[in-house]
């Protein structure tokens, strides 16, 4: 029988759903999918590892580490071959460092899709994951055209035993696989590899659903689902239809659909009412008609809109198809679907062809990536050669170890020196929010308690975490402390996991006709996601539903604070560092719809 696994997780830490769940919502949803009975959760991959970095509030090796201690259910790691969640390919102990900090952060099972298909580009990996005991699932790309050849694709599923694969992973990232090749691959891969298969599917107008029935007629073990929201947005399979379908074939799949339903409430709170890109029609359509990843699609559409040229859109997914056939057929996978997306963009707009290259086209062409399943147009690549700079010995990357005597102080462990080596400086605002809020030069609480009695808080949460007590309170002087289980919470109460109190606090009522954002809980309150980065609203800043307004830590969690109307922002009642509590007045914001104040 089939069993299912859920990636709702992972797609709500990916663009274009990254931050539009706030973190303690994200949780409450991963202790309701770890009760569900999926074979795995599918948590985490490049797509998040980006978003954590470019957003700056939380790292993404926080988010898998608190997913971790919520749930029972193996988590697994969506990762890019070489290319791991970067762009480009690393070495080969950076290969090792990275599976050994996932392994060590809770990953249990290792999906590693090679961007071209090159088995061989998965061997590194793949022994780095069998040395840490995980589970290592390889994965083949489907894409339309040679991307999509049966022969290319057993051809290269039969190395995966030998690299010690527990299962084939047919990955269709452009939604472009249909419901009766799904069916004769998965036979296929079953018999030629002797591994068992999964099948992760998308696709608009009901395709995925469909390719996934059929996976699983063929004998698929595993197949990929999301909970009803994020599959409607992102044309996934819906976890709840899935499960109830295979059941009424007589493919029990054995998953709590009333839990689904649950979960699906609680994503629904957050997107139930918004229209979230890339899935517009528009957008859908096309890419369907294609055969590429609808986020490709998208992007390519923002940029020509920003040249008022949104009307060159078939235009440039023209030269796309052009282009890919020229370069070799490589399946449209992240990141090199980007690649050539912005090479097929420069056509366009420029009027002509391969006069500038984007960065990462020569590496492409030259065979540093891994092998294309064709060969590369001789006068392309020809044209490419001189329009780049000859290759010259190529400058060796800075180890770990010199990269943190570099960025001395920034980083305070592999997992953080990892991202600077992924992101650059990109990643430095991040990691220097975290080194703000755990400085030893800083108190816990921003402040508010000594670092005796911060130790002596952490102290309660791991002797109710320890032993099943539901609640514990302590008081000592002017501080009142109360810890409640994660069971607690779940059970309907809103408390925080800790709450330290100081006193009354003065209770702060919103001005006549304005619109009050209060604390929904105990916490520290931040304007910005780093000291060094501007702060997410200003004074008489106009801002829309949704837009984040400050962040709450709470116990090292970096709780968002979204405004659920559109407005002006008049007051900001709470400065950086500021202890807060349930109820209190974060930020005054004006009406749109009503008359400006200042003009009474």
């Amino acid at each position: 029988m089939p069993a299912l696994v859920d990636t709702s997780i992972r797609l709500l830490g990916q663009e274009p759903l990254a931050g539009r769940v706030p973190a303690g919502d994200l949780y409450k949803l991963a202790e309701l999918l770890d009760g569900a009975g999926f074979a795995y959760l599918d948590v985490s991959g490049g797509g998040c590892f980006e978003a954590a970095v470019r957003r700056g509030v939380e790292s993404p090796w926080e988010r898998i580490r608190a997913i971790k201690m919520r749930t029972k259910t193996p988590l697994a790691l969506a990762l890019r071959g070489r290319f791991l969640v970067g762009t480009h390919p690393v070495e080969d102990d950076v290969i090792r460092r990275f599976i050994a900090c996932a392994a060590a952060n809770g990953i249990d099972v290792f999906r590693l899709d090679d961007p071209l298909n090159d088995v061989d580009n998965l061997r590194e990996a793949a022994e780095a994951v069998l040395a840490a005991g995980k589970e290592f699932e390889g994965g083949l790309v489907y894409s339309p055209g040679r991307g999509g050849d049966n022969e290319l694709l057993i051809e290269q599923a039969s190395k995966l035993p030998k690299i010690g694969a527990a299962r084939v992973v047919l990955h269709d990232p452009t939604g472009s696989l249909p419901p009766y090749r799904a069916h004769e691959l998965v036979e296929r891969l079953r018999a030629e590899t002797g591994l068992p298969v999964a099948v992760y599917c998308q696709g608009a107008g009901g395709n995925a659903l469909a390719s996934s029935i059929e996976a699983a007629r063929a004998g698929a073990e595993l197949i990929a689902c999301s909970i009803y929201p994020i599959a409607l947005t992102l044309h996934r399979p819906p976890g709840e239809v899935l499960a109830q379908t295979l059941a009424g074939l007589g493919f029990d799949c054995k998953v709590d659909v009333e839990a689904l339903w649950q979960a699906s409430d609680l994503v629904d709170e957050h997107i139930g009412d918004e229209l979230i890109a890339p899935l517009v029609p528009r957008i859908a359509a096309r890419a369907a008609e294609y055969g590429f990843p609808p986020g490709i699609v998208a992007a390519l559409d923002t940029h020509l809109q920003t040249y008022s040229a949104s009307d060159l859109l078939d235009d440039v997914l023209d030269e796309l198809a052009r282009v890919r056939q020229e370069l070799g057929s490589p399946p449209l996978a992240s990141p090199i679907a980007q690649i050539l997306g912005w090479q097929a963009l420069l056509h366009v707009l420029s009027a002509s062809r391969y006069q500038t290259v984007v960065d990462e086209l020569p590496p492409l062409v030259r065979g540093e990536y891994g092998r294309t399943p064709d060969e590369v147009d001789p006068i392309v690549k020809r044209a490419i050669e001189l329009r780049s700079p000859k290759p010259s010995e190529p400058k060796p990357a800075p180890t770990l170890e010199e990269l943190r005597e570099r960025v001395s102080g920034l980083a305070a462990s592999d997992e953080e020196l990892l991202l600077l080596r992924f992101f650059d400086q990109e990643a430095e605002p991040l990691l220097r929010a975290i080194r703000s809020r755990t400085s030893p030069d800083i108190d816990f609480f921003a402040g508010a308690v000594e670092r005796d009695r911060a130790d002596r808080i952490r102290d309660i949460v791991q002797i109710v975490q320890e032993t099943g007590v539901s609640e514990v309170t302590i008081e000592d002087e002017d501080m009142r402390v109360t810890v409640r289980s994660a069971a607690e919470r779940a059970a309907g109460s809103s408390a925080p996991l800790a709450s330290a109190e100081f006193g009354p606090v003065p209770e702060m009522r919103p001005t006549d006709g304005m619109i009050a954002v209060e604390s929904p809980m105990v916490g520290t309150f931040y304007r910005a996601p780093s000291p060094v980065t501007p702060p997410f609203v200003q004074l008489g800043d106009t801002i829309e539903p949704g837009q984040t307004l400050c962040i709450l830590e709470a116990m090292k969690l970096m709780n968002e604070v979204k405004a659920e109307q559109g407005g002006i922002v008049r007051r900001i009642c709470k400065e950086d560092g500021d202890a807060v509590q349930f109820g209190d007045l974060l930020v005054e914001l004006e009406p749109i719809s009503g008359k400006p104040l200042d003009n009474y």
